[in-house]
């Protein structure tokens, strides 16, 4: 399934529409929570899916999700509205359906060509994602910035910018579940969204009760913003989890998840690579979310951001010379931490400190999108080939569902680094898993 280098194709995009709400909708204002509120939330986050030709009769992508799209703004209509900012600089949405950015385009391609560029890291992504003016614009712009791209094969693919400081991943997944049953003829969503930001409001007065290395106060990172830096991917199959595996003790294995098991081989191998001094901290942040614990008492529903990242740190020099098996318990005690007291605490974090952004020296963090279901959206056209993040996001990377040449399924883990390090860290990974990595 390899990809051609030389693959030269051309795709051609209609003029951008904005796609509003089919009926009349509030025009209100609304609060975003502190949860929602997080200077490192304040992005445009990039969601590709790619689906195969129809069997059995040909139908337009472009004018059904379209179509669906009108259908689910009705419900979730803040998504058609502008974020503005209030006072202290408090992010709100003004409920105006304005509309979300739309985009139709034909690519001369035929999907099977691409090959495994349709995986993260995915080297066409520019060309399947709607163009932003401004990859910053956050106030006063859409709120979801979408374009379908036909195939010339039938298949198409469906790439999504989330403002993140909306929806995150799990709000997202709700609104494409609603598009998708009310683009099949349903009357409304079998899950009505839910607004409630304020269950995820800072309390008052607000109080940090608990340590958050995530957003320790440190010396800004010295790291030349000019460095050129390189995207790679590496699959995790059964071979490659086997051989990590094989390093822990025997009562460990199957205490482990997939998911600690990769970010712990990760994280201290991209540690060495970046060759920090010994006496510094390295960190790993783990992406979390509030509706796994039932106190919190999120409804269903719930469509905002429940984003907490909880950081295991360990000073650079330890965590380089030590077995696998230390950097998995500090994996293991980040997560530990999620609790209702700990999502309160970083609302009142947020209000106190200012809405910091978490640290981003020596900082990897890491998000677990294998269970949220991407892979499992059919939009009549199957299930998609690939469903996910294409890329890493500057030192975010997203594990998601994916299979190898050879058809075994694995996770997926992009990787963001400078050339140098890059080079430093497939050669660690490399004696980490014993063998070549499986993709690069």
């Amino acid at each position: 399934m390899a990809a051609s280098k030389t693959l030269v194709f051309k795709v051609k995009r209609c003029q951008p529409q904005l796609v509003v709400a089919e009926k009349t909708t509030p025009n209100e204002i609304k609060q975003l929570s502190d949860i929602d509120d997080q200077q490192g939330l304040r992005f445009l986050v990039p969601i590709i899916f790619f689906y195969p030709p129809r069997v059995g009769g040909e139908l337009d992508p472009v004018k059904i999700i379209r179509e669906g799209l009108a259908k689910a703004l009705v419900c979730y209509y803040p998504f058609a509205g502008r974020i503005i900012e209030g006072p202290n600089g408090k992010f709100m949405v003004n409920c105006n359906n304005e509309g979300v950015m739309f985009v139709e385009a034909d690519a001369d391609v035929k999907l099977e060509q691409l090959g495994d560029g349709i995986l993260p890291p995915c080297p066409y992504m520019e060309e399947f994602m709607c163009r932003v003016k401004d990859s910053r614009g956050i106030v006063g712009c859409p709120l979801l910035f979408i374009q379908v791209t036909r195939f010339i094969c039938g298949g198409f693919s469906l790439g999504i910018r989330l403002n993140h400081t909306m929806a995150d991943v799990g709000g997202l997944m709700l609104f494409l579940i609603a598009t998708n049953e009310l683009l099949k003829g349903a009357s409304t969503p079998s899950i009505p969204p839910v607004w409630q930001r304020e269950l995820l409001n800072a309390r008052s007065p607000p109080k940090i009760t608990c340590i958050h290395n995530e957003f320790d106060e440190l010396i800004p990172d010295s790291q030349n913003p000019m460095d050129e830096v390189v995207q790679t991917s590496i699959f995790f199959g059964p071979k490659e989890l086997q051989a990590l595996k094989n390093q822990l003790p025997t009562n460990k294995i199957s205490s482990c998840s997939r998911f600690d098991l990769i970010t712990a081989c990760i994280w201290k191998c991209r540690t060495i690579a970046l060759e920090p001094n010994p006496r510094e901290i390295s960190r790993v942040s783990i992406i979390m979310s509030a509706r796994l614990k039932k106190e919190i008492g999120l409804p269903i529903g719930y469509y905002g951001n429940g984003i907490v990242y909880p950081a295991a740190i360990s000073k650079a020099g330890i965590l380089c010379e030590s077995p696998l098996i230390y950097a998995l318990d500090l994996v293991q005690r980040a997560k530990i931490q999620l609790s209702k007291e700990y999502i309160k605490s970083v609302a009142d974090l947020m209000v106190i400190k200012g809405r910091p952004k978490y640290v981003t020296k020596l900082n990897f963090i890491v998000s677990d999108l294998t269970r949220f279901g991407f892979d499992k959206i059919d939009l009549g056209w199957g299930k998609p080939l690939y469903a996910g993040v294409p890329c890493a996001i500057s030192l975010i990377s997203c594990c998601t569902n994916s299979k190898n040449d050879e058809g075994e399924d694995g996770i997926s883990v992009p990787i963001c680094l400078s050339s140098l390090a890059m080079e430093k860290f497939q050669k660690e990974l490399e004696k980490m898993i014993s063998r070549p990595i499986s993709r690069i």
